[in-house]
């Protein structure tokens, strides 16, 4: 998939940011991400052509789980960066409520960004924006190309397809999937969350969940860990202890054929291995499909910044096509959210965007209304592929947890699965 920067349209944006500060002035962007490199190398370069004038301080968390705990007790003490990365929905919607977030629905620049990408930075009523849309992260499977070429096989598109390269791997002695268990959220975001749309339709079975219309326990979730429990067969020996470096490494050496994905690791493996990438396995051939395009990152204005007309002008550029078209080729993987036109210079990560053209997209289904869940998803994702807790252990276990505090699926009417249909 292309997009073309517009140089005109591009003119015309940057006329009408803000006019620079006076005095020099530094701001600071706090973030989980630890991309020091290219906002120091590329973004914040490309800022100071037009605004020599600010001076930007990139500042990533040592520890990305522990972001969340760290920021709150920032704002609390008074020590958060001017501009705040951003996650989605509940992640951030009570730094706004607390005040700690700006205002931003009428910022100039904010109306390059669709309704769909703003919703995971809005109020639940819609009316008000308190982050800038960022970027999306696509999940998938990447495959070392040169071991597949060992094997004799192709990217699969079935399940059965998938797992009969999965078994021909092993065969052959290679670890078939490059994943481990131990950091607990790769169960849930690698393997659950990317699987699982194909299992549950997408928006479809997100938005059933949301509104009650489909329990957590109902035979698309159970058949997503069913599909899950198979993969203990094929992560290799001691996979309970690997880390997600672990896997990395195991990958990017070339032990191992496939590595379950998100679009965020294509800088970590290029020039590495010989990459591909392929979607999530759909029933059959001709099955509708669909895969997580998830509206990962935003950023947003600490309201209480000494330098909140800097931090402005700055998150104004943040909405250009310039910005756009460097995030999406120096982050590769990250994919803009505004409607902007650009390359896309990476071939994987061109190959990824263009999966919007063939699959119904979605995000991650616990992402709104639902993130109370999350936690859960990691535990039972892990016990499931540890096999230690069975698939109907598993959905039986996040109903009980949810349906404790979430009305609509305490209210929901349990669907009977197929095999308790049969038994009628």
């Amino acid at each position: 998939m292309k997009k073309y920067l517009s140089l005109s349209l591009l003119g015309s944006v940057l006329l009408n940011i803000a006019a620079p500060v006076m005095a020099q002035t530094t701001i600071t962007v706090d973030s989980w991400r630890k991309d020091d490199a290219i906002w120091e190398q590329k973004i914040i370069p490309a800022f100071n052509k037009h605004h020599p004038e600010i001076t930007v301080v990139y500042r990533s968390s040592d520890d990305s789980a522990q972001f969340d705990s760290e920021l709150k007790s920032r704002f609390e003490n008074g020590k958060a960066g001017d501009l705040i990365a951003c996650r989605p929905f509940d992640g951030s919607l009570p730094l706004f409520e607390a005040g700690y977030l700006k205002e931003i629905t009428e910022m100039n620049g904010i109306e390059n960004f669709p309704s769909f990408a703003q919703a995971p930075w809005q109020t639940d009523s819609g009316a008000q924006t308190f982050c800038l849309p960022m970027a999306s992260v696509i999940h998938g499977f990447m495959y070392n190309k040169d071991i597949f070429k060992k094997l004799g096989v192709t990217r699969p598109e079935t399940n059965d397809e998938f797992f009969n390269v999965l078994e021909r791997a092993k065969q052959e002695g290679y670890v078939p999937l490059a994943m481990g268990t131990k950091d607990k959220w790769e169960a849930a975001t690698m393997g659950f969350q990317n699987i699982g749309p194909n299992f549950w339709k997408g928006e479809d079975g997100r938005f059933a969940l949301i509104e009650g219309k489909e329990r957590i326990d109902s035979e698309a979730y159970l058949n997503t860990f069913h599909h899950l429990k198979r993969w203990s067969k094929y992560l290799g020996n001691r996979y309970s202890s690997r880390t997600y470096a672990d896997a990395i490494s195991l990958f990017a050496e070339g032990k191992a054929a496939v590595y379950p994905a998100g679009s965020w690791d294509i800088l970590t493996f290029k020039d590495k291995i010989n990459l591909g990438v392929f979607k999530p396995p759909v029933e059959k051939r001709g099955d509708a499909c669909y895969f997580s395009d998830h509206t990962d990152l935003g950023m947003g204005l600490n309201a209480k910044s000494k330098n909140a007309e800097a931090a402005q002008i700055f998150l104004e550029w943040m909405t250009t096509a310039e910005f756009a078209n460097i995030l999406t080729n120096e982050m590769s993987g990250f994919f803009s959210l505004s409607n902007h036109f650009f390359d896309v210079s990476d071939p994987i990560a061109q190959e990824m965007m263009s999966w919007r053209d063939e699959c119904d997209s979605t995000i991650r289904s616990t992402a709104q209304h639902l993130s109370r869940m999350e936690r859960d998803i990691w535990q039972t994702s892990i016990g499931v592929i540890n096999k230690t807790m069975s698939p109907e252990m598993a959905v039986s276990k996040l109903y009980r947890g949810v349906s404790r505090w979430y009305l609509p699926q305490k209210n929901a009417k349990k669907k009977l699965t197929a095999e308790e249909c049969e038994a009628l």
